[in-house]
């Protein structure tokens, strides 16, 4: 098994993920996003409140996610967790953090704001529950 601190250190460097939860009708549902790791040790992806990904966790918190590196050959980590559901407008200043931690600085914080109210965003903030693997193969 990986350590909690090692994914989130591991995250925290390697912001392509695929997320994995859990459909309605009991498939799953896998969508491809961007993670970082907020100031609480919580993993965090932006989406929109419509979201298929953000109405399953909602019903299901369960949250599996496949962290890859930018080669996506290279080194890959399994993310077990279970998801909250954080919505505007509390999740405004957490999406805020979010973006400075995984793209930098924004070059117009009004813009990024009223963006993120006319998508309707999310922050999805993850517990990690257990990680692997610790060897490839």
């Amino acid at each position: 098994m990986v350590t909690a601190d090692e994914a989130r250190e591991f995250v925290a460097s390697n912001h392509r993920v695929v997320l994995i939860t859990r459909g309605s009708a009991g498939g799953i549902q896998a969508s491809p996003v961007f993670a970082g790791v907020d100031g609480d040790g919580k993993l965090v992806i932006s989406t929109r409140e419509t979201a298929y990904k953000t109405r399953n966790l909602r019903r299901d918190p369960s949250a599996v996610l496949c962290v890859i590196t930018e080669t996506f050959l290279g080194r890959w980590l399994r993310i077990d967790g279970t998801a909250e559901v954080l919505a505007l407008p509390e999740a405004m200043e957490p999406l805020v953090d979010y973006y400075r931690r995984v793209a930098g600085e924004h070059p117009d914080w009004d813009e990024y704001r009223q963006a993120m109210r006319d998508q309707r965003r999310v922050l999805v903030r993850i517990t990690i529950d257990r990680a692997g693997p610790t060897r490839g193969g």
